[in-house]
């Protein structure tokens, strides 16, 4: 296939969360994991970017001026609080029913966010760059993951950096992460993810250094019953996050 019409853009998947999208911001709706990971993934972002760029992770605007793509941004659950701690945002999603979900709840909440219905390849292909690539629950969902990461990839700025969250595809996480979230738990619709679409952490690693970039960080990150709250682990077998940089000019 040529790059030309190579796309990302699986449309079963783009349907079944434009079907939900209205669920975005209710708490105890179908996104309420991704509510619950929210400050997790939140905290993560922001110390390690804070860290690439010097600056104070407690500030009240640490990411003032940075730009950054929040790919895949659904209902703008990341691209707010991108927004809130300074960063100049751009949501992009390939549902325009998310991207009009995102839009109104950014508009009554008064936060700046640049909500684009644009698919990644669109974006390169426009000459887009970022200092940060959020790439955060979408590998899984795309129909061409290699294509994607390397697109991606190639707008991280240099000095800059890309986050990759996902699931791994392993047993453990088909059982937990599938099986028991959305058949046990129902904490997902059934059918939210497929065994074989999930992502191993070298099938991630391996676009992002043929595109140039350098794996700097890797965790695991697990959901306690006790404390109902996710935390950082060292297991990556089921939900896990990579951190790539771009070197410097």
């Amino acid at each position: 296939m040529s790059e030309a019409a190579r796309t990302t853009i699986d449309q079963a998947e783009v349907d079944r969360f434009s079907a939900m999208a209205a669920e975005w911001w209710d708490p105890a709706g179908k996104f309420r994991p991704l509510h619950k990971f929210n400050p997790v993934r939140l905290t993560y972002i922001r110390d390690l970017v804070s860290a690439q760029f010097g600056r104070d992770p407690k500030a009240h605007r640490p990411l003032e001026g940075l730009r950054i793509l929040d790919i895949g941004c659904g209902g703008g659950l990341l691209s707010e609080p991108m927004a809130r701690m300074g960063a100049n945002v751009l949501g992009a999603d390939a549902s325009e029913k998310n991207i009009g979900i995102a839009k109104a709840h950014a508009a009554g909440s008064g936060v700046p966010v640049d909500y684009r219905a644009v698919t990644a390849e669109a974006l390169a292909e426009a000459g887009e760059t970022f200092d940060v690539v959020l790439n955060m629950e979408v590998v899984e969902h795309v129909s061409d993951v290699e294509f994607f990461l390397t697109t991606c990839a190639s707008m991280v700025r240099p000095g800059g950096m890309t986050f990759v969250a996902t699931i791994n595809r392993t047993m453990k996480a088909a059982a937990l992460a599938i099986f028991a979230a959305e058949n046990v738990l129902r904490w997902l619709p059934r059918g939210t993810h497929q065994y074989e679409k999930l992502v191993r952490p070298e099938e991630i690693e391996k676009p992002l250094t043929a595109s140039g970039l350098t794996v700097t960080d890797r965790t695991g990150v697990f959901f306690n019953p006790l404390l109902n709250q996710w935390n950082l682990s060292k297991d990556m077998d089921v939900n896990y996050m990579m951190v790539a940089r771009r070197p410097s000019a």
